[in-house]
């Protein structure tokens, strides 16, 4: 004879937040158990970068808003909003524009210094 199951609580329709998992008692019984929902971690702000974030914990908002400063961010510049590897590349996109600033003062230096000749 199969067992007949029988949510719990009130709401008894298989709804996103009415989710059950069985599980067995050890009165050998077969019940729901309600099961959270997933969380999810946050994407990447610069739009680019495909995935979710690394190193952020992946919880519902109510539980993030309980967590930790730790657990929400990286220790690390734009850690918990930009991804890793964007970060490295605009820190080496700004390193060059700085350096191509500093080669065009140089070139300029030069041809100033060659029409003074």
């Amino acid at each position: 004879m199969v067992q007949h199951l029988t949510y719990r609580r009130r709401l008894s329709y298989s709804t996103a937040s009415n989710k059950t998992r069985l599980s067995r008692t050890p009165g050998n019984r077969t019940v729901h158990l309600y099961t959270k929902k997933v969380g999810r971690a946050p994407k990447s702000s610069c739009g680019m970068c495909p995935g979710r974030l690394r190193g952020v914990r992946a919880v519902r908002p109510k539980v993030l808003m309980r967590l930790s400063k730790t657990k929400k961010l990286l220790s690390r510049a734009y850690g918990g909003s930009v991804g890793a590897k964007h970060v490295h590349y605009g820190i080496k996109r700004a390193f060059l524009i700085e350096k191509k600033k500093i080669v065009v003062k140089v070139l300029k230096a030069q041809a100033q210094s060659q029409k003074a000749k």
